[in-house]
């Protein structure tokens, strides 16, 4: 199978041989970030540094400032860690040596976003505000998204995209510092606590018979138990059910899924009319449609009727492939990704069998996290599992 590998630019620039060593991994693709969330990024072959803090979510390259003239919702420029278009001396290095570079695009996911533009963010049931996670019923950041994942996306020379983050953002965030795990909650819980209650989701849960005060308060009188460690919150759907009602519980998914569907089709359709003939646009996915986060949650029948196919999630297992595969779209991507950092719970010596697990399971193409961040040992593990023993 195709195999690409996730790279960061400040991973390429500034050192001369890492284009050729990530194409000596034996991938035909790297997938290049282009616009990027805040992050703290070990970098343990560079010559020049080992850390890169990313302060806050930026694109890597030079913005088009007369596409957001006058626009109080733009892209930040990055700082000292990304300087100039350092995506485009990254993307030209990496095409040199022979790999065809996609962009990698961080959409929905944007904290200095949410401090400088309060009223931008998801809100909770008790009125607290998720500046990370970008709300994507307002119309405004609706705007903001669609033409940044244009603009990022679409970059001179590269042969596709990978968008993440293109759905609902909500409670689970990798935060510095995260104190909130001291109530665990189930995937039912996580959904309570990342329904949002701005104005727009107000509305938008008001056009579904719904009063928002009242869905608050259920919402709340619901984790108080929750909270109290008396019941759990795992169990899926049907304990959102039990939570909320059937019927509120129903509604609120209809209008979440809703507003994220659009989304999506609006975004590929945009960068679909800027792009050059037969551009690839991949969606980051969890074929669970009420998650959040990074991989956002798709209805897999749709998903692949609008983009050409998914990224998934499979360190865990290869089972959220499963509905993807199901569907029996042929010309579809379906790339299973993997974590081949052991210091972050990857496991690149089991990389050939859960390669073949994933191709089972109907993949068609390899993601592999990180090239970058991942030891030499690991580089080893992957390169010998691509490429044969040396």
């Amino acid at each position: 199978m195709k195999a690409s590998a996730f790279v960061y630019p400040w991973d390429v620039v500034g050192d001369p041989e890492a284009a050729e060593r990530i194409a000596g991994l034996g991938v035909r693709q790297a997938t290049l970030a282009s616009a990027y969330h805040s992050t703290r990024a070990l970098t343990p072959r560079h010559p020049r540094h080992r850390i890169v803090t990313a302060a806050h979510a930026a694109v890597l390259y030079r913005v088009d400032d007369a596409r957001w003239e006058g626009r109080a919702l733009r892209p930040y420029a990055a700082g000292e860690w990304a300087p100039g278009d350092a995506y485009g001396e990254a993307a030209c290095a990496l095409a040199e040596a022979g790999l065809d570079v996609h962009t990698w695009v961080v959409l929905a996911h944007n904290s200095r976003m949410g401090a400088e533009h309060p009223s931008t963010s998801v809100v909770n049931a008790y009125g607290d505000r998720y500046a990370w996670a970008p709300c994507i019923a307002q119309a405004d950041t609706r705007a903001y998204l669609v033409d940044l994942a244009v603009e990022a996306a679409v970059r001179p020379g590269a042969l596709g995209t990978e968008l993440e983050s293109l759905g609902w953002y909500g409670l689970a965030h990798l935060h510095a510092h995260d104190k909130i795990g001291g109530v665990g909650l189930g995937d039912a819980g996580q959904y309570l606590m990342s329904l949002c209650f701005c104005a727009a989701c107000r509305a938008g849960y008001g056009g579904h018979g719904l009063d928002a005060d009242d869905l608050a308060s259920t919402v709340r009188e619901a984790l108080e138990p929750v909270w109290r460690g008396d019941v759990p919150s795992e169990g899926g759907w049907p304990v959102v059910e039990k939570l909320l009602g059937g019927e509120a519980a129903a509604a609120t998914r209809v209008w979440r899924e809703g507003v994220a569907r659009s989304l999506q089709e609006t975004v590929v359709a945009a960068v679909r009319a800027a792009a050059p003939a037969g551009f690839q646009v991949l969606l980051h996915a969890d074929p669970v449609s009420y998650h959040c986060g990074a991989n956002a949650g798709v209805d897999p029948g749709h998903v692949l009727s609008v983009a050409d196919g998914v990224v998934v999630p499979c360190t865990g297992g290869v089972g959220p492939l499963t509905p993807f595969a199901e569907q029996g779209r042929d010309a579809a991507v379906l790339a299973a990704n993997f974590t081949v950092v052991s210091g972050m719970g990857g496991s690149p010596g089991t990389l050939a069998d859960d390669a073949a697990r994933a191709a089972s399971a109907g993949a068609t193409e390899l993601r592999l996290y990180h090239a970058g961040l991942a030891s030499d040992g690991d580089l080893d593990a992957v390169r010998a599992v691509l490429t044969g023993p040396a």
